[in-house]
């Protein structure tokens, strides 16, 4: 098999790619990595030398790539499928790669510090850089909300990578931040991304890890 994707099922960043590969049943091999282990950290640190995941290696054309969008793009660039992730319209590709980037940064990374914060010693916490996240994931909810209005997906009448970044995106942060009842068409949203078979794969794949997670809630 050409395709092996480097990768854990509760990190977050790893289901971006994933959902690629169900979505098109792009076939691969999974290795799941435990950063814990010493023989598995050694094998991954020479794939990947940052120590960062996921990372995708493809024997037949001698790459490994690095970083969740990047392997995306490369699935749709020298694996398409009938599900096109990045359009091939320019500027609706370009609509695609700045909501991937929105989810991302905007959403995904408050939402790490958040996290990351749990698990830190109680003596090195951070409050104030906590409530600055949590800040930051409710003004991004409220950019949703209003982009959300009367759409199925992130941007065009398809499923893109947009989407793909939004699903770990919203799910994790819901767990931190709460939608509550503020932001319905986010909900709506983050519902349907939930009906998608390829989503919903990845959660059940997950479902043996999630009491890692510091904020599982059962």
């Amino acid at each position: 098999m050409s395709l092996t994707l480097h990768f854990h099922p509760l990190a977050s960043f790893c289901w971006k790619p994933l959902i690629a590969f169900y979505e098109n049943d792009t076939p691969f091999k999974p290795v799941i990595v435990d950063l814990g282990d010493e023989q598995s950290r050694a094998a991954f640190l020479k794939v990947s030398p940052t120590g960062k995941m996921p990372a995708l290696r493809d024997d037949s054309r001698g790459r490994t790539v690095l970083e969740s969008t990047i392997v995306v793009e490369y699935l749709a660039a020298h694996y398409p499928g009938p599900v096109a992730l990045v359009p091939a319209d320019v500027d609706l590709a370009l609509q695609v790669r700045q909501a991937d980037r929105f989810y991302d940064f905007y959403v995904q990374h408050p939402m790490q510090k958040i996290v990351g914060d749990r698990l830190r010693p109680k003596e090195q916490t951070d409050p104030f850089g906590v409530e600055e996240a949590r800040a930051q994931l409710r003004n991004s909810y409220a950019i949703v909300e209003e982009e959300m209005q009367g759409k199925s997906w992130a941007v065009g009448e398809t499923f893109t990578m947009a989407d793909s970044a939004a699903s770990p995106a919203l799910f994790y942060a819901n767990k931190v931040e709460p939608f509550g009842d503020k932001f319905p068409a986010v909900k709506r949203y983050h519902d349907r991304l939930l009906a998608r078979p390829s989503f919903a794969r990845v959660i059940e794949e997950a479902q043996p890890y999630f009491k890692l997670f510091p904020y599982n809630d059962g």
